[in-house]
């Protein structure tokens, strides 16, 4: 059984609660009038209705309970069920989606499926979202916020280079060298300075700096505003790479970046 079956299962007994629950309310109410007004052989009669309707009640939620501790979580995961249905839902609501064996990149996210504790992870954070359908649905939200949100890729373009330039010096204290002032630098070093502090990096995480690294990466931009021209490269450490998408929809892998003084024609 997958969720969607089980879903289909709750939503038929579901029914049955909320008639229950409303037939319930409408006996609560005339109780009350009822032993308000002294009618008390209305409201004997309304108290048994009461009585049996709460032991219905009680009947259908225990199938609802019954059945939903049997569905095996666990094994819905591991037999690669839940992966299938979440990316036939990725291409459905447009998620640009890829992956195996449980772990996978729903850009600009990571999702990571452990069907031994039945969880699911996003961004090395547990998220409640076992029906595939429900994880998409959630993370195609919050990337249209990421879209919808406003971007000056010039003014990113500059700040990166600002905190290019302090890695550089930092990196060049440390080692007790001269400052290289065109080599690479990994972009999640880059993000530290961008977020000194911890509580910066609440308001812009991760997946937030990824996202601006893919806008600015497909926007007509190539210099920050001290005219130095910028050029982002691959790693083989595929741990430090950020997947985007470029212009034609085409994947790209980005770790690093350079800012150099370009030399005109």
């Amino acid at each position: 059984m997958n969720y969607e079956e089980l879903y289909s299962e709750y939503l038929i007994k579901e029914k049955e609660l909320r008639d229950k629950i409303t037939e319930q309310q409408k006996c609560f109410k005339r109780l009350i009038k009822e032993m308000e007004n002294g009618d008390i052989k209305n409201a004997l009669k309304d108290m048994t209705a009461l009585n049996e309707t709460s032991r219905l009640l009680e009947q259908t939620s225990g199938d609802i309970l019954n059945f939903t501790k049997e569905f095996d979580i666990s094994s819905y995961i591991s037999d690669g069920e839940f992966a299938e249905q979440m990316l036939s839902y990725c291409e459905k609501f447009g998620v640009d989606a890829i992956g195996e064996n449980n772990i996978y990149e729903l850009f600009p996210y990571k999702v990571k499926l452990d069907g031994e504790n039945a969880e699911v992870t996003l961004d090395r954070k547990k998220v409640p979202y076992l029906r595939p359908q429900s994880l998409v649905k959630f993370i195609k939200t919050q990337r249209d916020k990421l879209m919808s949100a406003s971007f000056n890729p010039s003014a990113f373009a500059s700040e990166l280079a600002q905190a290019y330039d302090l890695s550089l010096i930092v990196q060049a204290r440390e080692k007790k060298r001269e400052v290289a002032w065109d080599g690479d630098v990994y972009l999640n070093v880059l993000y530290k300075y961008l977020t000194p502090m911890k509580r910066f990096r609440k308001d812009y995480d991760m997946q937030s700096f990824a996202f601006d690294i893919a806008r600015l990466y497909s926007s007509d931009i190539d210099k920050a505003d001290d005219g130095r021209s910028f050029q982002f490269g691959p790693s083989r450490k595929n741990d430090k790479a950020i997947r985007v998408l470029d212009k034609n929809s085409q994947e790209q892998f980005l770790a690093t970046v350079r800012f150099f003084e370009s030399q005109e024609e």
